[in-house]
């Protein structure tokens, strides 16, 4: 594939902050307790969460008799798949660390920051992690792997002309599962089954234009490639 046998990806600490800036909702396990809280976070440009909490929430009366700095209270937040697939779930972030009332809010300090994703997880510093930015395509992610998805399965499906013949080996289905300034994730479905395969730019995209250009650059590569790699047709209503 030329150019595009660099495999760039994401660095974790990237990563980790592409899913805190995308994230709706936030679960929070704090003095034995475990909450749901939709809407209600924010972050810092240096990746601290701030909180919003009713003024009778027991988080809040917890996060004044906890002790100062010590940990006291874990975030987690879930990175979803737009596009509907088998198992959505593409990564899982957890911060640990107290809270801190401030200015109305509970503001959030971490001691601990794991990313978990498919290929495992992975201890985050902290440093890098207040350092990092969200990849630049985060916020328009779901957008584009939903309009990929719903109005170019055509364009999808040219594309598995990239992929290594083994990963498609009784493939079914094709879906956009991830999409960043590195590269274009395409998940892989079987009858009972499923594997992702990355399809790396031949350079970063640092914005949607960009991107654009390096999607027609894959399908180029794509339309070159000597051996079209069909996808198996026997499907049934419970397949994907």
């Amino acid at each position: 594939m030329g150019e595009q046998s660099w495999a760039a990806a994401p660095a974790a600490s990237e990563r980790a902050r592409s899913v805190l800036a995308t994230a709706w909702s936030c679960t929070v396990t704090a003095d034995g307790g475990r909450e749901e809280f939709v809407g209600a976070h924010t972050v810092t440009e240096d990746g601290r969460v701030r909180l919003r909490v009713p003024e009778d929430s027991a988080l809040l009366a917890a996060a004044i008799c906890a002790p100062r700095g010590e940990p006291s209270a874990v975030l987690e937040f879930a990175d979803v798949s737009p596009v509907p697939v088998r198992n959505r779930i593409r990564a899982r972030l957890w911060l640990a660390g107290w809270f801190v009332p401030e200015d109305g809010e509970l503001a959030f300090r971490a001691t601990r920051v794991v990313l978990r994703e498919p290929s495992g997880a992975v201890v985050v510093d902290l440093d890098e992690f207040a350092a990092a930015a969200p990849d630049p395509l985060a916020t328009a992610e779901a957008r584009l792997l939903t309009h990929l998805a719903d109005c170019h399965s055509d364009a999808v499906e040219r594309l598995t002309r990239l992929v290594e013949p083994d990963s498609l080996h009784g493939a079914v289905k094709v879906q956009p599962i991830a999409v960043d300034r590195h590269g274009l994730t395409l998940r892989i479905e079987r009858t009972r089954a499923q594997g992702d395969v990355r399809l790396p730019f031949h350079r970063p995209a640092d914005d949607v234009a960009q991107l654009t250009e390096r999607m027609h650059v894959l399908l180029s590569q794509a339309a070159s490639a000597s051996c079209p790699r069909a996808l198996q047709r026997q499907r049934t209503d419970g397949d994907g």
